[in-house]
C-alpha cells in the first residue's frame, strides 16, 4: 500500500447490521490506524446503497434473521464485496455477518439461505441459543499471528461448520462459538469471521491490528493505550476457562 494512500474502511448496512456494539468496529480500527499516523477513510453504507469494490476493508455485524437474509440478498444482487474479496480487501465480520459470508444460514423461518459463498462455512441451527460471553484461545492453523486470548460477547442461535477451505480462528476455553468440536470463527485468506461482540476489536485490539496489518502488508508498532488495556483486562477477569 503506497504511503500517500488513505485507508479506506465500509461498515456494510450498520442499520442491518449493527448489534451489540458492532457498528464500533469501524471507530475502532480507524482511531487506531490514524494514531499512527495513516489517513483515513471511513464509510458507513445504508442498505440499498451500492457497496464500492475499491476499498481495503469491510465490516459487517451482527443483525436479526430478518435484516440478515434481506442483508445478504443485497449484497448478493449487488457484487461489490464478492469483486473487492477478488481483489485481495479484507473482510470482518462478526455474528450474522460472519454466517452470511458462507455458504448458507438459516433464516427466521428455519429455512437455509443462500450466503455469499466467500468463506467456506455452513450454519445451521443450534439445539440451544448461545448467549453470554466468549473466550477462545488462537489456534496457529488458522495462519494469523494472534498471541492473546480473544474475548467477546455471542448470542446466537447457529452453529458453524468449516469446510476444507477455511481455518479455524481459535479454540473455545469459555462459551460456545462456532459450536462444532470447541471452535470459533473462521479465517480464509484476508476474510475474517466470528462470533465475538463487544464490539469484538475494542476488546481485542491485536485482531483490529492484524486487519490493519493486511492492509499495509507490514507490521504494526504498538500503542500505549492504558484505557484499552484496562478494559480488556476487566473483561477477561470475569470469565473463567471451562
Amino acid at each position: 500500500m503506497p504511503a500517500e494512500s488513505a485507508i479506506r474502511l465500509v461498515s456494510i448496512y450498520p442499520m442491518l447490521l449493527g448489534t451489540y456494539g458492532d457498528g464500533g468496529n469501524l471507530r475502532v480500527l480507524t482511531m487506531r490506524a490514524r494514531l499512527r499516523g495513516f489517513e483515513v477513510e471511513p464509510v458507513e453504507l445504508d442498505a440499498g446503497e451500492p457497496v464500492p469494490d475499491g476499498a481495503d476493508v469491510y465490516l459487517l455485524g451482527g443483525g436479526e434473521d430478518d435484516a440478515q437474509v434481506a442483508a445478504a440478498r443485497a449484497l448478493r444482487h449487488d457484487g461489490g464485496l464478492a469483486r473487492a474479496v477478488d481483489r485481495g480487501a479484507v473482510v470482518f465480520g462478526v455474528c450474522a455477518g460472519y454466517q452470511l459470508l458462507g455458504k448458507a444460514f438459516p433464516g427466521s423461518n428455519g429455512v437455509l439461505e443462500a450466503g455469499l459463498e466467500l468463506l467456506d462455512v455452513t450454519t445451521a441451527r443450534l439445539p440451544k441459543r448461545a448467549v453470554g460471553e466468549l473466550l477462545a484461545e488462537p489456534v496457529s492453523s488458522s495462519g494469523v499471528a494472534l498471541a492473546q486470548p480473544l474475548t467477546g460477547y455471542e448470542n446466537h442461535a447457529g452453529g458453524t461448520t468449516l469446510g476444507a477451505g477455511a481455518h479455524p480462528l481459535a479454540r473455545v476455553r469459555a462459551g460456545v462459538g462456532n459450536g462444532i468440536d470447541r471452535l470459533e470463527g473462521a479465517v480464509q485468506g484476508r476474510i475474517l469471521g466470528t462470533y465475538l461482540h463487544g464490539p469484538g476489536l475494542a476488546r481485542n485490539p491485536e485482531l483490529a491490528d492484524l486487519l490493519l496489518s493486511w492492509v499495509v502488508e507490514a507490521p504494526l508498532p504498538p500503542l500505549d493505550l492504558p484505557a484499552v488495556d484496562a478494559l480488556r483486562a476487566e473483561r477477561l477477569a470475569t470469565v473463567k476457562p471451562e
